[in-house]
């Protein structure tokens, strides 16, 4: 018979950890007597990171006595406590291989029901003062679990665990831990894991996700809280293309068409995809590297850029007034997410600025298709001088049966013509697409400034547009995911403290920041937040893949080997060093 052999709790606290400070609950004490559990705690009992931990799927942390016996001799350890591994029930019984999703279990007064297995998190390592304990964790099929509370009640220490059902699909915590951390599963067990209503929101998500990616034939694997759905790229590094010719789209916006300089066919782009230039403006200093999203149609002689001069824009300035028909540039190969997705239903397409370069090639996708679906062009710029691609979008709105248009100028000049060269004066937003009656159950693509995203996102989702239905793209860099630490002042990228580093160079390209890289580092992750990049992690050791970015150019090697690889052309940076130039999308 399974046994209670502590309860612990604790509540939240402030640790220094690596010159930051983490909020966390991971230290957890055992207590006397009996305490109270209810739906989302145990009385005196709190999580210092909600988006990772608690909540009703995650109420009570399970890990078992055995496991403490185990990691004792692996760890060559004696001197672990009950709430070491931050649970709140130590128990005898109840191994991560014979327990199944969906089982319950009735202790003390209380009913529970088995969730999921633990979230791979750093912070278990810093409670163990072992940084590899979230990879080791997972590694050795040791996890833990958690309950969700059926039934509140009274527990204590040396209740009976009694099991009153068995989980619907016989998957256990073991199995369903390796089917989203390791490689080597198969569509059916995805398939039986999204049939077991007990398992959390959150991993039936990473599931269908991993099994939407197997039935697309690419490949499966955990990919983070956000999975791509990119394909690997059609070359590594960057490759020579010509500038064939270059147009004046606006006052402020060139289009550069980019040819194979070798014969070789291009690789054509997802519509919405961008590419990564690299440029010299000057001899002997570190290049420039510049996202920027093609904005012509699929096509595997040529691609188009088309950049806007931006005030004091080093590389906009260098390719608006240096870069020439016949030059020559490096250019990455296409990559991004960002990117029109099949379906049948409507299509909004909503920019402002140059921020139509994605989605006017999403335009020429439906276009070249004759695409039956409803297609909304909704556009924003300051005045007629400011708008580019004025004729070419209107031509391909023209060529589909169901394309609408809508025009709107902030600032329109004296001979801009309403009802002609726009619809409506001011700025497009939610109100505005509302008496547009466009449909809340269109996929909604999104580009241009960070305001104009942010305020219509959270403006759709108030409309009640689902959220798995708005897409957005930004450039420069994005945003960070540090869980638990607690946030200091933002500061823009900059170099690391003195002194420079001696070993190759690495260059963040969204930031646009180039430093040397420094043995003083144990990983990339480091030093991309010594150099305040923003940066996205959980666990810190190759196992949730949060921390998957896109390498661009380069070769690297890893400190501690992921439990499974990274998908082709991505790194995982929390555990990697570079063996050569490094270029990488951050």
């Amino acid at each position: 018979m399974a046994q209670l052999l502590s309860v612990n709790v604790g509540l939240p606290r402030d640790i220094d950890w690596e010159g930051r400070v983490v909020h966390t609950g991971i230290w957890k004490s055992p207590v006397q007597g009996r305490r109270f559990v209810r739906r989302l705690s145990i009385e005196g009992d709190g999580q210092g990171d909600l988006a990772g931990h608690g909540g009703e799927h995650r109420a009570v942390f399970v890990y078992q006595i055995d496991s403490y016996r185990y990691w004792e001799k692996q760890l060559g350890r004696s001197d672990f406590i009950f709430g070491q591994f931050g649970e709140n029930f130590t128990v005898d019984g109840l191994p991560d291989d014979e327990v199944c999703i969906g089982n319950q279990y009735r202790i003390g007064n209380a009913l529970f029901e088995v969730t999921q297995p633990r979230v791979t998190c750093y912070r278990v390592g810093i409670r163990m003062n072992e940084p590899r304990m979230a990879s080791l964790l997972v590694a050795h099929h040791r996890p833990g679990f958690y309950f969700r509370v059926l039934e509140e009640g009274d527990v204590g220490s040396e209740d009976e665990i009694v099991k009153v059902a068995d989980g619907p699909m016989h998957m256990t915590v073991a199995e369903a831990d390796a089917l989203l951390y390791l490689p080597a599963h198969s569509p059916d067990q995805l398939r039986r894991a999204l049939n077991i209503s007990a398992l959390s929101l959150g991993w039936q998500a990473s599931f269908r996700t991993m099994l939407e990616k197997e039935e697309r034939g690419l490949s499966t694997g955990n990919t983070g809280p956000a999975p791509t759905h990119e394909p690997s790229p059609a070359w590594p590094g960057f490759r020579k293309l010509r500038v064939s010719h270059i147009t004046r789209e606006s006052s402020s916006v060139l289009s550069f068409a980019l040819s194979p300089t070798d014969g070789r066919p291009l690789s054509p782009p997802l519509p919405g995809q961008f590419v990564v230039l690299r440029l010299h403006p000057k001899e002997h200093a570190s290049p420039l590297l510049r996202s920027y999203s093609l904005s012509g149609t699929q096509n595997a002689d040529c691609y188009r850029v088309s950049i806007k001069r931006e005030a004091n824009g080093a590389a906009s300035s260098y390719l608006h007034t240096q870069v020439h028909s016949d030059d020559v540039l490096d250019v990455s190969a296409p990559r991004g997410t960002f990117t029109l997705l099949p379906g049948e239903g409507p299509v909004v397409l909503l920019s402002a600025g140059v921020g139509a370069t994605p989605v006017l090639a999403m335009l020429h996708r439906l276009a070249a298709e004759s695409s039956q679906r409803g297609v909304w062009w909704l556009y924003g710029a300051r005045n007629s001088d400011d708008h580019p691609f004025k004729r070419e979008s209107r031509d391909l709105l023209v060529s589909l049966q169901h394309g609408r248009s809508h025009i709107r100028y902030s600032r329109p000049l004296p001979t801009d013509r309403l009802g002609a060269d726009f619809d409506a004066p001011g700025h497009l937003d939610v109100t505005a697409i509302e008496e547009l009656r466009v449909p809340r159950t269109a996929d909604f693509y999104l580009c241009g400034p960070t305001t104009f995203i942010s305020d219509l996102t959270t403006g759709l989702v108030g409309w009640e547009v689902d959220a798995a239905r708005v897409h957005a793209e930004t450039f420069g860099p994005g945003g960070s995911m540090t869980p638990g630490v607690i946030a200091a002042p933002a500061r823009s990228p900059h170099p690391p403290a003195a002194p420079e580093g001696l070993g190759p160079p690495v260059s963040f390209a969204r930031s646009g920041l180039t430093v040397a890289w420094d043995q003083k580092f144990q990983s990339l992750l480091e030093l991309a937040e010594a150099c305040d990049v923003p940066v996205r992690w959980a666990c810190r050791t190759g196992v949730c893949h949060t921390c998957e970015t896109s390498l661009i150019s380069g070769t690297v090697r890893y400190q501690l080997e992921p439990l499974q690889a990274a998908a082709d052309g991505h790194i995982l940076i929390c555990c990697c060093k570079p063996n050569d130039e490094l270029v990488v999308d951050l």
